[in-house]
Order: C-alpha cells, then sequence, then structure tokens
C-alpha cells in the first residue's frame, strides 16, 4: 500500500488515525499564563485577525524582560560582573529591542540597520556589540563613532578600523581549537592582532570572544577560561583585556520532557504527509535552558571565581533564549481536504500564509511545537496537516499529522506557540506579492486586558 492513498470518500471520518498508526504523538508547547489569557479571550485574537487580514506574529515584550532578567539573576547569583546582548538576529521587533534597553541589556547587531534600529529603541552605543565577517566599512565606522564593542574577525579587518582614524573598542574572535568554521582567527592571526593592536593607540583592545555550536556548557566554560589566559597575556602587553563574550547558543525548553521522549522514540514515516522523512531536528527539550545553561557555564571547573578574581566582564549573546514564549504565529483557515493514508482518513488544511514565515521547514526539518485550534470547541480528534496558500507543493507548515482536537473550518485559527526566536524573520518573503505578516505586540492593560498595537519591524 502507499504511503499516501489519495482521496477518501465523501463524508469519511479520521476517528480511526490513532489505529491505523498515521497520527503523530501529541507536542504540546509549555504556555505562560500570558498565552493562557489570549487564547481564553472569546474576541482578542479573532478582532486582531480580522483588523490585519492575513497572518500575524503576536509579540509579548514583557516575557522578553522577564527572560532578561533570568540572565541578569544568573550573573548575579554567582557573583559575575555580566552583560547580556540581545541577539538581534533572531527577531527584528522593536518592541523586544526596546524591552531589551528598559531592563540595561544590550544589543549584538550585525549591519548597520540593525544598528541604528537598537540606537532608536533607546540602546545606548557603548551597549551595543558588532560581529559578523568582514564587516562594512560603513559599518565599522558607524560602530566606533557610537563607542560599540566591535567583535574583529581577522586582521584584516582590525586594519580598516585602525585606518578609521576613531577610537575604536574591540574584542578579538578566537576560533575554537579543531573547528573548521569560516569565523574567527587563528592562534597565528591572534598573535598578530595582538602586536599589530599594540603599535595602534586608536583601538582598544577589551579582550576576546567565540561562538560553539551546540548546548552543551562544557566546552563553553573549558574555553572561556582559555580566553580569561589570554586576557592576563594581553594585559601584559599593555591592553585593558578585561572582557570575554561566550556568544549565545542557549538552550530553549519547548515542550515537556516525557512528550519530547516520546516523540523521540516513536516518530515514524508513517505520521507525515507523503512519507515525508526528517534526518533531524531541533532539540525542543532542553533540561537546562537559558539562565539555567549560563549557571552550569559558571559553575564549570570554577569559572566564576576565575572571572571575579581576574576582573573579568563575562558577555553573552543569546537570541533564541531571550525570546522564549515571548510570540507566537497565527494562521487563518482557508479551507481543508481529506485524504487516506494507509486507509486511513486525515484532513489537510490550507492557511492564509507561508512556511517562510515558519522558517524551521526551510532548514529541512519540521517545528515540532503543535499548533493550538482557535477557538476551542468540543469535537474528534483529528490528524492533520497544514499547507501554505502558495503554488509550491513543498510549501507545508506542518508535515506530520498532528492530532487536532476537532476538525478545522475556515475561518478558524492555528497558532503556533514559541516562535519568536529565529522562526518568524530568517526566512520571510513575500512570494506571490503577499504581504509580510506583521508583528501584533500586546500590552498588559487595567482589567485584566491587553492592549495591542503593530510593531514597526
Amino acid at each position: 500500500m502507499t504511503e499516501t492513498d489519495g482521496a477518501a470518500a465523501p463524508g469519511a471520518t479520521c476517528t480511526s488515525a490513532a489505529a491505523g498508526g498515521i497520527m503523530a504523538t501529541p507536542l504540546p508547547a509549555h504556555r505562560d499564563e500570558w498565552e493562557q489569557r489570549v487564547l481564553d479571550d472569546p474576541n482578542l485574537l479573532g478582532d486582531i485577525a480580522f483588523a490585519v487580514g492575513g497572518p500575524f506574529h503576536l509579540m509579548y515584550p514583557a516575557r522578553v524582560t522577564e527572560n532578561v532578567r533570568g540572565f541578569q539573576q544568573a550573573f548575579a547569583d554567582a557573583g559575575v560582573d555580566g552583560f547580556v546582548y540581545f541577539g538581534k538576529k533572531a527577531n527584528k521587533a522593536a518592541c523586544v529591542v526596546r524591552a531589551c534597553a528598559e531592563q540595561g541589556a544590550g544589543v549584538d547587531v550585525a549591519s548597520t540597520v540593525e544598528l541604528t534600529a537598537a540606537l532608536a529603541q533607546g540602546v545606548r552605543g557603548p551597549e551595543l556589540m558588532v560581529t559578523g565577517p568582514e564587516k562594512s566599512d560603513d559599518l565599522l565606522w558607524l560602530a566606533a563613532r557610537h563607542g560599540a564593542l566591535i567583535a574583529v574577525d581577522s586582521v584584516g579587518e582590525l586594519d580598516r578600523i585602525a585606518a578609521l582614524g576613531l577610537e575604536a573598542r574591540v574584542l578579538l574572535r578566537v576560533l575554537p581549537p579543531a573547528s573548521a568554521s569560516r569565523f574567527g582567527m587563528t592562534e597565528a592571526e591572534i598573535e598578530h592582532a595582538l602586536t599589530a593592536s599594540t603599535q595602534r593607540g586608536s583601538v582598544r583592545l577589551e579582550g576576546f570572544s567565540f561562538h560553539l555550536s551546540g548546548y552543551d556548557p562544557v566546552p563553553r566554560a573549558e574555553l572561556a577560561a582559555d580566553l580569561v589566559r589570554r586576557c592576563l597575556q594581553a594585559r601584559t602587553l599593555g591592553h585593558p583585556a578585561s572582557t570575554i563574550s561566550i556568544g549565545g547558543g542557549f538552550g530553549v525548553d519547548y515542550v515537556p520532557s516525557d512528550r519530547w521522549a516520546e516523540f523521540s522514540g516513536e516518530v515514524s514515516r508513517r505520521w507525515f504527509h507523503t512519507g515525508k522523512k526528517f534526518d533531524s531536528y531541533y532539540p525542543y527539550h532542553c533540561p537546562e535552558p537559558g539562565p539555567a545553561m549560563l549557571t552550569a557555564i559558571l559553575n564549570r571547573d570554577g569559572l566564576a571565581g576565575r572571572l571575579r578574581d581576574n576582573g573579568i566582564r563575562l558577555a553573552i549573546e543569546p537570541g533564541r533564549a531571550l525570546l522564549d514564549r515571548a510570540g507566537s504565529t497565527v494562521f487563518r483557515v482557508q479551507g481543508s481536504k481529506t485524504r487516506l493514508a494507509h486507509g486511513h482518513p486525515y484532513r489537510i488544511l490550507t492557511v492564509d500564509g507561508s512556511s517562510l514565515s515558519l522558517s524551521e521547514q526551510w532548514f529541512d526539518s519540521e517545528y515540532l511545537p503543535d499548533p493550538v485550534l482557535w477557538p476551542a470547541r468540543a469535537g474528534t480528534v483529528t490528524p492533520t496537516v497544514v499547507g501554505a496558500a502558495t503554488c509550491l507543493e513543498s510549501d507545508m507548515l506542518s508535515w506530520r499529522r498532528i492530532p487536532l482536537p476537532r476538525p478545522a473550518e475556515p475561518g478558524d485559527l492555528l497558532i503556533y506557540p514559541n516562535t519568536a526566536g529565529y522562526q518568524m524573520d530568517s526566512n520571510e518573503s513575500a512570494f506571490h506579492e503577499l504581504p509580510l505578516p506583521p508583528k501584533v505586540a500586546l500590552h498588559d492593560a487595567p482589567g485584566g486586558r491587553y492592549r495591542w498595537t503593530l510593531d514597526p519591524h
């Protein structure tokens, strides 16, 4: 029998799908109080959808504030001088940057547009970290003018900074051992940059930085300890090296551990439309997310004590972790079809948007936290896949057959949870000349209500 058997007979129901093994196990996301209040409100989501006239991203900046405080508290608990820079590439929303500025966090930027947008939301120049490879001369000039901290990625970039004739604050980005990354400098390049910085009075070497993939705190702590050593060495050459940055990569816990274990242990191609197969998934359960991971890094091999004893500030650049549970993405159901897989019926929804606004699909993977069907009504659990309103066969928001609590109807809304980190922006496109989904910022109002505004980004 083929993976998908074709159209179902009119009136076919989906009640036997689970028995046929074609429906995925549930993966409900952790839900904050603000999210529950939004879902419980009988009018808010529908009113916003009517006003916007298409898909939209919902942002709750108060949660960003809470996330920043969590990292700041981890530094305080460890007695470490630390500073949080929001990795702006993770989300363009102005309300996120404003929340960071109000909480005393900085912003990590990689373009002149990101830099000026951060300034416009109240982030001061010295609170900016400028990252990325071979930055443009315009970006370097603007960063130096505003006193931003520049993470230098190459010797040539350092030469261009010196040629500006402006005082510039810099970190040297170190290539991690045994790494084939195109970012960062080798040991020989670091030595050359140290010597060159000594000879250039306009360049102030404030320390070193690195970035590691994955979510293991151990290699981060080990490389951070090496950067402490490098700072002490740089001081012997006359540099005021007092900062190290360990980048971002702080985990996020999207779904409960038991649900993640069940999904990971049972996942099957039978669950997916057309028998789609993915080789890997983002780790949607993280036992030590965000601030807990920072604490684990600081506790490893006495790193916190080394930082304190040597007067070194630890900078971090979280993106996804500062956006944890700070936003959702909302699509309207436009229609549906019933199809068969292994002799069992399931639904194919078409929604008024594209997976380009839910970026995980474009990294050859699947965004796994289950969407929520709104409004909530009684019904029969229905295996459902979700397709986009485009002409691309591959444009699917959800390939797996999600166990929706009832059959979705035109006009219903699907809310994909916890999408603020990287899902909203990184692959956005006005394909078919469809407008990009706007961001709607929610703010608490008297009487337990929400007020909403359109975010400029």
